[in-house]
Formats: C-alpha cells, sequence, structure tokens
C-alpha cells in the first residue's frame, strides 16, 4: 500500500470528522434561529428550514414525529454535488456515528437468540484478545477501557492491512498491538470508542459467520420493513443503491463530492444509511417489536454505575439524557446527523444533513428540540 496515500487519507478523514458525535449540543457558531421559530409550529419551522437551505445553512431532510405519525417529513435541498436531485423523505443518508443504534441492536438480537451473553469476556468469542477483562457490556456502554486507536494503528501498521480496511483487520490490529498504557480498567470512566462499536460488528461476524451488512438486513431491515436502510462501505458488493444521498462540500462557488478513504470499509462505528421514512419505523421499534422482548429492549436505557459512585449515561447505542430522553449524532464524510426522542412524549426529532455542515447544523437541531420539546 501506498503509505504516503494512505497517510493523507487518514489525515483527511480525521479532520473532516473533528466535527464529532457528542457536539452538536457545544457548537458555538451564531444560531440561525430567529425569534419567529419560537414555538411548536409545524408551518414556521417548515419555513425557517426553506430560509436556512437557501441560505446554505442547511441541506438535507428532519422528521418531527409525534405518537409515530409525521408532523414534518420532509427534505431540503439536494442529494449530491451535482444539486441536480431533490432530497425526499425516502433519501437515504450516510448516518455516521447515529449508526450505534443499529450495532447496538444487532447486538441485541444475538442476546435473544441465545448466541453471546453481555456480560461474558470478549476472550469468550476472540481467544487470546489481550483486553481480558472487557464484556460486551462494556463495549456496548463505551466503558471497556479499550483504546480507540483502530484509526492510528491501521496507519501506522499499514503494510498489515489491504488497500481499503475491513472489520476483521481492525480485530486482527487489535489483537497483535495491544496498547495496555493507554488502556484502563474496565468500567471506571466512560471513554467514547469508534474502535468498541467496530468491535461489536467483529463480534456479530465470528458469532454468525455472516457478515455484518448481510445480517443486519435479513434480521433487522427486511422484517421491519425499512426499504431505504441498510449497512453501505467500500465492501459492499453493490456501489451504490436507491435513493443513496452523498456527502459532499462547497468551495467558492463550486460543490465537491466527499471522497471515502481507506477506513470506509468498516461497519459498526458507521456505515448504515437511512431515511426519514424509515425512521419512523426505527422510533417504534425503541417501544416494542418482534424481534426483541421488553426485557432486553430496556437493556439499552440503563445508566451505568461507574466505580466510585460514578455513573455513565449511555446505554446500549444511545446517550441517556433527562426526562427520558435519549439521543445519538454523528458526524462523517460530509454527514451531520442528529436524533432525539422524547420516551415521555412520544416525540421524535430527525435532522440530517449531507453538505459538511460544520457551523450551522447543531445550532438547527437545538433550534427545533427547543421549539419542539421546550427544555
Amino acid at each position: 500500500m501506498d503509505k504516503l496515500y494512505l497517510l493523507i487519507a487518514f489525515i483527511f478523514t480525521v479532520v473532516a470528522s473533528l466535527y464529532t458525535s457528542q457536539q452538536f449540543s457545544k457548537t458555538k457558531s451564531l444560531s440561525p434561529v430567529p425569534p419567529s421559530v419560537s414555538g411548536p409550529n409545524i408551518d414556521s419551522i417548515d419555513r425557517w428550514l426553506q430560509v436556512q437551505q437557501k441560505a446554505g445553512k442547511f441541506n438535507g431532510a428532519v422528521l418531527i414525529a409525534k405518537n409515530h405519525t409525521p408532523l414534518l417529513m420532509k427534505g431540503y435541498g439536494y442529494t449530491d454535488h451535482s444539486r441536480k436531485q431533490k432530497i425526499t423523505p425516502q433519501s437515504s443518508f450516510r448516518l455516521a456515528s447515529v449508526s450505534k443504534n443499529f450495532t447496538a441492536a444487532a447486538i441485541m438480537l444475538l442476546k435473544e437468540k441465545g448466541l453471546i451473553d453481555y456480560d461474558k469476556p470478549l476472550t469468550a468469542y476472540f481467544k487470546g484478545f489481550p483486553y481480558p477483562d472487557a464484556t460486551i457490556r462494556h463495549l456496548l456502554n463505551h466503558t471497556s477501557g479499550i483504546p480507540d486507536l483502530y484509526m492510528r494503528l491501521a496507519s501506522k501498521h499499514s503494510d498489515r492491512v489491504g488497500e481499503i480496511l475491513s472489520i476483521r483487520e481492525v480485530m486482527q490490529l487489535m489483537t497483535n498491538f495491544p496498547n495496555k498504557r493507554k488502556a484502563r480498567r474496565p468500567n471506571t470512566r466512560f471513554r467514547y470508542s469508534n474502535t468498541g462499536y467496530v468491535l461489536l460488528a467483529s463480534i456479530v461476524e465470528q458469532v454468525t459467520g455472516k457478515t455484518f451488512e448481510a445480517f443486519l438486513q435479513k434480521e433487522l431491515f427486511e422484517p421491519l420493513k425499512m426499504k431505504n436502510t441498510r449497512v453501505w462501505n467500500l465492501f459492499s458488493k453493490s456501489k451504490t443503491f436507491p435513493n443513496k444521498t452523498t456527502g459532499f462540500y462547497k468551495q467558492g462557488t463550486d460543490y465537491y463530492p466527499q471522497i471515502p478513504s481507506f477506513l470506509d470499509g468498516v461497519a459498526g462505528d458507521g456505515a448504515v444509511f437511512s431515511s426519514l421514512e424509515d425512521f419512523l419505523i426505527w422510533d417504534k421499534f425503541w417501544y416494542s417489536n418482534s424481534l426483541i422482548s421488553q426485557e432486553n429492549l430496556q437493556e439499552a436505557f440503563k445508566p451505568v454505575q461507574l466505580k466510585k459512585r460514578k455513573v455513565s449515561r449511555y446505554g446500549f447505542g444511545w446517550t441517556l439524557g433527562k426526562e427520558g430522553r435519549i439521543s445519538h449524532t454523528g458526524s462523517w464524510l460530509g454527514a451531520r446527523n442528529y436524533i432525539i426522542r422524547d420516551i415521555q412524549t412520544k416525540t421524535c426529532i430527525v435532522v440530517l444533513d449531507n453538505s459538511t455542515n460544520n457551523r450551522y447544523s447543531g445550532d438547527i437541531a437545538n433550534a427545533i428540540k427547543e421549539a419542539i420539546l421546550k427544555d
């Protein structure tokens, strides 16, 4: 592999994702929210979003639903850099770290089938894995203490991986090049880890003998009739699929596509695409469904009791807020995404943006949340 190319691609992708999946609530940009958007008036929010799109502050799709019924489900802008095709409720967006919802659900399905135990050590599934105290539950909760190093290891040991990094190669890198100095004892602290969720995808493949993509398609997306949802990366057989959107960015007056790098062969931490229509189904899934028992489903929403009486409020693929609100965000290759679900009022808000919208996407998502949920 050309090491210079690998390094450049690695730097590019990391810089592109610096607006990380946990930062929407911390945006420092000036809020584009006008005083007129001060209440849950759906028409006014719709008009305001049209203004933001025309001003170049938003390009994406928004779902506002209550009791599983859409109040607003609409696209604003274009599916890719060519700016020819308009976004619709069926347009399928790269979810980036919002994909962790789906990875968690895949693991919960394995538990439902009796194929895994949340509290078994990872060494039960991978002999010789160098972090013997970490369990599947720890990975789900981001409390494993395993260093989040897969991107760095892939760059440093480029001679050990192919032109495109795979899930299997991530497991091999983490096994062959342990970093005990940066490791922490499990359950001592929350430390967000993309590596941990790629390892979860590796567990799915190890236990089922199927690719992560094939397992989710057969066991989750097809039963739920999520027609515009799938795992898609550089190893997918299809080079594209119907309704797929592509991340892009603006430079001067021109628009350019975001180009995937060698890292975009992995999944688990990202790589799921979905649409507003399918998020209606996904929201309903987490209340009750025929695939996962209610008892198992509630595991996703339990805060974690850490050592020294500390508590982490990240469950299985969800950040656990106050008053029954759960959320996640995601950022990668132009994607800037946000989902918040208020369980008490059965309200779901989804904001998807594919235009590398570092400055405004967080403000827009928060403005809608504040108008609808009234913090």
